[in-house]
Order: structure tokens, then sequence, then C-alpha cells
């Protein structure tokens, strides 16, 4: 038998016990720019697939990203932090190094730092300018050699027959004759 109007006004459900706090499954993602520091992007959602989307996207454009879980009651707890801007400059770094010649970055270098590359760059980029002013300087020398042995070979073409023959005081026709002179007439 149904129950009647009044027994159904009456009647209250059971409170079923779970968690009643507000917005327990949402996700936020907080990034932030260098150049513009006081206007950061939030993005609020209870899709966490959809809050990892965008959560890359904004590090993918270079942002200081910051991924939270809803704790309750408008707080939030810090899942993920990375730095976007940081992993650009990284992969800049990386593709320089292929495209100036260098040798890619080794596995055991500095391997837990997040400018590894960066200064493995700025390494090997000191390395080929100090190989560069040697090369530089070791062909100033090479020139400054040319130049003199070519100056002292014109000047040994020039001055050969001079020094082939004997000096003028030798040579009969300059030769002077000597003075006998004695102690009284000097």
């Amino acid at each position: 038998m149904s129950p009647t109007p009044k027994q159904q006004r009456t009647h209250r459900r059971r409170a079923v016990p779970r968690d009643r706090t507000k917005n327990v499954t949402q996700w936020r993602v907080e990034a932030s720019w260098d150049h513009r520091p006081d206007d950061p992007v939030v993005v609020r959602t209870s899709d966490r697939k959809r809050a990892r989307k965008v959560f890359r996207d904004l590090v993918a454009k270079g942002a200081y990203v910051i991924f939270q879980e809803h704790a309750g009651w408008d707080r939030w707890r810090t899942v993920e932090e990375v730095n976007g801007a940081a992993l650009l400059a990284e992969a800049e770094a990386e593709q320089a190094l292929a495209v100036a010649g260098h040798p890619r970055t080794p596995d055991d270098y500095r391997p837990g730092d997040d400018d590894r590359h960066r200064s493995w760059l700025a390494w090997m980029e000191a390395r080929a300018e100090a190989a560069r002013r040697a090369a530089e300087a070791a062909e100033r020398d090479r020139a400054a050699a040319e130049e003199r042995r070519r100056r002292l070979a014109v000047e040994a073409t020039r001055d050969a027959r001079a020094l082939m023959s004997p000096p003028a005081i030798v040579r009969p026709e300059n030769r002077q004759r000597a003075r006998h002179i004695t102690g009284a007439q000097r």
C-alpha cells in the first residue's frame, strides 16, 4: 500500500555519510611570466585531464606554472611546480649545441641541474672562442714570421754582391799606404 500524503511529507531520507566539503574535486592551475608577474593566469576545473592539458600548454608557453589540488574550504595543495621558461631555455640551448656543431651534453654532466645544457653550451662556446683566439694569434705569428723571412730574403738579394766581395779596406785600389812615423814627430 502506498503512503499517504501526510506520511510522505514526514518521510526523510537517511543521510549518506560522505564528505560534503564544497569543491573537493577541483583542480587549479596558476601560471605567471617574468615579463608580467602581476597578471597571472588562473584556471579552475573539476576535470583533472583538462587541468593537466592546460598545465602542459602553459609550460610550453614559457610560464612558471603551479598545479594545485583542492584541499577543502578554499585551501589548495601544490601537486607540481614547473619553470617553463627554464625548460624552454634548456631546449634552445640543446638546439644551439647541435647547430653550432658542439658535442651534445654528456649524460653524466651535472645530471640533476635544470641549467645543464645552458652551462655546457656556455663552456663549449668559451672553448671555441679560446680556440679561435689561439688560431688568430698563431696566424698573426705565422704572418709576422713570413714577413720577416721575406724582408731578410730581399735584404740578402740586395746586399748579396756587397756581402760576397771583400770589404773596401782590403781591396787593392782602396788600400792606404802605411805611414811610418817616428816617435819624435808625434
